[in-house]
């Protein structure tokens, strides 16, 4: 979800298995609002945050438009992942996109949420999402681009062995619809943290949802946990699952 929600996506499957728990069994507790748009832009460069816009989740309706930016960049806190094909209500991914991934990427994020509101299982959700993308309502975007995920954490499913985690891992995903690892010589192990400091793909899900998945360096990160301390610590606060003491990274 790192977003990497799905790194060899394919073999993640297979382990987890497919989950049919209805929407209405696992209901989602909204986010301070305040908190929920700092966790949000805390994905983008500081420079980047004061003009992007903001969607905020409620649970039981999808996002709403929370602040109106100018720089054609839209940042949520996504908490349905439709290509796990299960509804949880741990997970906590804060990413933003650029204008081309807004119109299409994001999209699919927010139909989601809106679907999982009204009551669609997993398994009709991906359904959904998967016929909308044969019929070309849903389609990869039409230029070169990215996702900024440089959050000071995140909690989804990732290394070391693709189980749900609390994780430090800023991290860039650039737009690759239908590239795989194999184009690129590109061998990521989640068992293997140096093997992931190199840019490899993340499928997630299908073909159109595949990125160039680039890490921040060390430095980089130590800096981006140092100046979001005082968000880290108001997530810990919040929600221990979003405390970093005992997570992955």
């Amino acid at each position: 979800m790192v977003k990497l929600k799905s790194v060899l996506a394919t073999i993640a499957l297979a382990c987890t298995g497919v989950a049919t728990v209805h929407a209405a069994e696992v209901r989602l507790a909204p986010m301070p609002p305040q908190l929920e748009t700092r966790f949000a832009l805390s994905a983008l460069p500081p420079a980047l945050r004061d003009s992007a816009t903001v969607w905020l989740l409620d649970p039981a309706k999808g996002y709403r438009l929370a602040h109106q930016g100018t720089n054609g960049v839209g940042c949520l806190v996504e908490r349905t992942v439709w290509e796990w094909n299960e509804l949880r209500d741990d997970v906590f991914v804060p990413l933003c996109y650029d204008k081309a991934g807004s119109d299409t990427m994001l999209k699919v994020i927010m139909d989601v949420a809106a679907m999982r509101a009204s009551g669609r299982n997993a398994a009709a959700i991906e359904s959904e999402v998967e016929r909308r993308y044969q019929a070309k309502i849903y389609r990869a975007p039409a230029k070169a681009g990215l996702s900024y995920m440089v959050a000071p954490l995140m909690r989804a499913k990732g290394p070391p062995d693709f189980g749900l985690h609390t994780m430090a891992m800023p991290h860039l995903m650039f737009y690759a619809p239908g590239v795989a690892n194999a184009d690129i010589a590109a061998k990521p192990d989640l068992a293997d943290p140096a093997s992931l400091q190199w840019p490899f793909i993340d499928r997630q899900g299908n073909a159109e949802q595949s990125y160039f998945i680039q890490m921040v360096g060390e430095t980089e990160k130590a800096k981006i946990l140092a100046d979001e301390k005082p968000l880290v610590d108001d997530l810990c606060s919040w929600n221990r699952l979003l405390c970093l003491e005992h997570a992955h990274h």
